[in-house]
């Protein structure tokens, strides 16, 4: 597939009727044109400075690859994962978050980096932290953001320094398609949410004051998170005017699980399977959670997990411009 193909692929009329009935191999292959498509739409739409689509098309591709995977159920939606979950932030990305964490310029942060072949240890370790951040954590059915949706969104402020405490702490429940009545939620083994959390619940994408309440935090104030691709992925194909934002540099996501990779020197003597950069293994380093205590996996309990295991870590290594 191409791009001329897949923008005719997003472009075409989907009538969900006409797969009642096809067989898996025949759904399945809908599904694979679906997120090639899609994967080849981000690509272009970022890339390009006037992309000849609007991100609408895309984010109804989605929508329309979503209605598909419910209708297969669960079982063959959690089989793989898409290719449009990024598996980590770009160096440009890095760079930027950089500069916002220590209130620097990007290009400034970039020449030093050109300059000096630094690592990234050297790079967060250059300068203090400072400043307010937004932290966000979200709970989904799915690991793919073009197959699931959102159940739990948690979000509060953090100013980086000593002593600190959040403000302005928001959780929200989010519905699913009634269908997950009798299925239950998907991934509840992981987040504990069932069905009688999000009954009744406006769904995410249709949720249009939960939407416009958080794309006017993110677009204020860089965001945090653990594994921040995660958010970013999720958020290009669920949150309206999150894309278009992000092209224009308007958010700025920061992955604190890279900097604990960075910045905390026993990652890199632990085993992989000990999954040293966990938000729990992190925090218990970081003596924030007991080692017998388990990270909670709901979005507001993560995000406050996080930030109280970051400033721990600043602290630790004196990045912190009060400290």
């Amino acid at each position: 597939m191409n791009l001329n193909d897949a923008i005719g692929h997003a472009s075409t009329i989907f009538m969900p009727e006409f797969l009642f009935g096809a067989d898996e191999a025949m759904l399945k292959g809908e599904q694979a044109a679906n997120e090639e498509a899609l994967h080849l739409l981000i690509e272009e739409y970022f890339a390009n400075p006037n992309p000849s689509y609007g991100f609408d098309l895309v984010t109804e591709l989605a929508e329309r690859n979503r209605s598909l995977c419910d209708m297969m159920g669960p079982e063959n939606v959690q089989a793989d994962r898409s290719r449009n979950l990024a598996n980590h932030l770009s160096d440009d990305d890095i760079l930027r978050g950089v500069a916002a964490l220590q209130h620097r310029r990007t290009e400034t942060v970039a020449k030093e980096v050109a300059g000096m072949n630094a690592t990234k240890g050297v790079l967060y370790g250059s300068k203090p932290a400072k400043g307010t951040f937004v932290g966000i954590d979200i709970e989904t059915t799915s690991t793919s953001p073009d197959r699931g949706y959102i159940v739990n969104v948690g979000w509060e402020l953090m100013e980086l320094a000593d002593g600190a405490e959040p403000t302005d702490a928001h959780t929200v429940f989010c519905g699913l398609p009634d269908q997950y009545a009798e299925t239950g939620v998907p991934l509840s083994e992981i987040h504990h949410i069932t069905w009688n959390d999000v009954a009744g619940k406006k769904p995410f994408r249709e949720d249009a004051d939960l939407q416009k309440e958080l794309l006017k935090v993110l677009k204020k104030y860089p965001f945090m998170a653990h594994n921040a691709a995660f958010e970013d992925s999720w958020f290009t194909l669920h949150l309206d005017g999150y894309a278009e934002a992000r092209k224009e540099g308007k958010i700025v996501p920061i992955d604190t699980r890279d900097i604990c990779r960075a910045l905390d020197p026993e990652v890199r003597f632990l085993s992989w399977e000990a999954k040293p950069a966990s938000l729990e293994a992190w925090a218990q380093r970081r003596g924030v959670l007991a080692s017998d205590e388990a990270e909670r996996h709901l979005g507001l309990d993560d995000t406050d997990l996080m930030f109280r295991t970051l400033i721990a870590e600043l602290k630790e290594r004196n990045l912190l411009a009060n400290a």
